[in-house]
């Protein structure tokens, strides 16, 4: 197996018992970190020097439906129930299998590029058995580390998640892939009677997978309760969004250890409400990050880290200013926060936390190098504020499982041009049908 030493850069582990920055040395053997410290000799390891890069985990998106990714910015100026109405209502039957490998190819190709290395693919389109293995043959071949969260359009509130195509999937699609897991993407209590909620999360727990649901706009339904009293909250639990929680629910669930994801661009932007940031701060818990849909938003998580870091610290600026009648004199969050909301948060989030989301031996080796010798970035005086501070232009290298699948800026994917003309035929295909639906007559 391969042996790459990484030299000279600073390193922002996310392990608790480091500094936020360091400067060190990485030693990757194979899929795994084998060492970080100052000044590794390893004599038979190929050396990168890394001097003026900022080394960082690779980031994790843990929620984005993928499948749309060849409808990117149609929805920029949808509210949320237009999106309901013409990606869900209109357009989602009009998609083929191939519709749906070459958006989660060329949206996972696109998180890599961002330096996302693993991916929370919340796959609520998949229509049928070849729907879902093209898309999961999407993100095989892009090189990410993903979780396909399987979902199917929205269905009646009696009608439980089809299980026969989890255990197909288990069985075959997913089954021996070092980078890619199964989860399950519920409709949830929020859209499912009780005892289909609670039979869709005991399937989960028998498999031992995660379950994703949306779930926003106020107080739960009785099916969460139903969930509740029969045992079933528990870390395998992933709630998105989790917009106007009740205080007393926010408690009941980080309890049972159940995490949140927040998509705070597409969130402020479409009318979902105001991200759960803060409420899950006051109860000293965190949030995970998603972008969500390319359909509205860009796919970056460094985004979306800066737009929940600021707008947090906005709302608790403002609510200073109100209750004491002066200016706060520190911030109410810090960088190393959002940075962690989308490292090992996410981690958390996808049930991956023991594999990914830290630098640290035995962790797999997903890395992101940042260059920040670029003017943009120059110079980094604070190396976890400069990591926020970065675009895509920034990102100069991307490792996952010891491979690399971006160098020297540029990303290492074959066939990108017809990966792109692909995606184009999708996309106008697709808004064909939205357009048609929204035509007189």
């Amino acid at each position: 197996m391969s042996r790459i030493l990484l030299r000279g850069a600073q390193v922002i582990t996310m392990t608790p018992d480091r500094p936020d920055a360091e400067h060190a040395d990485i030693l990757v053997d194979g899929e795994t970190i084998a060492a970080v410290g100052e000044t590794i000799e390893a004599s038979d390891a190929e050396v990168v020097d890394f001097s003026g890069r900022i080394l960082i985990p690779g980031l994790v998106n843990a929620h984005l439906h993928t499948w749309q990714t060849a409808l990117r910015s149609a929805g920029a100026d949808w509210t949320l129930m237009e999106y309901l109405t013409h990606l869900h209502g209109e357009c989602v039957g009009h998609y083929t299998p191939a519709d749906m490998h070459i958006s989660n190819l060329a949206g996972a190709l696109n998180q890599l590029n961002c330096g996302t290395t693993t991916l929370g693919d919340w796959c609520h389109n998949a229509l049928s058995p070849e729907h879902a293995d093209a898309a999961v043959e999407g993100l095989l071949r892009a090189g990410i580390r993903a979780v396909f969260l399987h979902g199917t359009p929205y269905r009646s509130p009696d009608t439980p998640h089809p299980l026969a195509e989890i255990d197909r999937l288990l069985d075959g699609p997913v089954r021996d892939h070092a980078l890619l897991t199964l989860g399950m993407a519920l409709q949830g209590p929020q859209y499912s009677s009780a005892e289909t909620a609670v039979a869709d999360f005991q399937a989960g727990a028998e498999r031992g997978l995660v379950v994703s649901m949306h779930q926003s706009g106020g107080e739960p339904s009785p099916g969460w309760e139903a969930v509740r009293d029969a045992g079933l909250l528990s870390p395998l639990t992933n709630i998105v969004h989790g917009i106007d929680l009740p205080g007393d629910w926010l408690k009941t669930l980080l309890e049972a250890g159940v995490t949140f994801t927040t998509t705070p661009e597409n969130e402020l932007g479409q009318g979902h409400g105001t991200p759960i940031t803060g409420s899950l701060l006051r109860l000293d818990a965190a949030s995970s990050l998603g972008t969500d849909i390319d359909t509205a938003v860009p796919g970056s998580v460094l985004t979306a880290a800066r737009i929940a870091l600021a707008h947090q610290r906005s709302l608790d600026h403002a609510h200073h200013r109100q209750t004491t009648g002066t200016h706060a004199n520190t911030p109410s969050v810090t960088s190393r926060q959002a940075l962690a909301w989308a490292t090992v948060e996410g981690a958390k989030a996808l049930g991956l936390a023991d594999k990914v989301g830290r630098i640290e031996p035995g962790m797999q080796a997903d890395l992101v190098a940042v260059d920040a010798r670029a003017l943009n970035l120059w110079p980094a005086h604070d190396p976890v504020a400069t990591v926020l501070h970065a675009d895509i232009a920034n990102i100069e290298a991307v490792m996952v499982a010891g491979t690399w699948r971006k160098r020297d800026h540029v990303l290492l994917a074959s066939g990108l041009g017809e990966v792109k003309d692909q995606l184009r035929e999708s996309g106008v295909r697709l808004l064909r049908s939205i357009r048609s639906a929204g035509s007189p007559g």
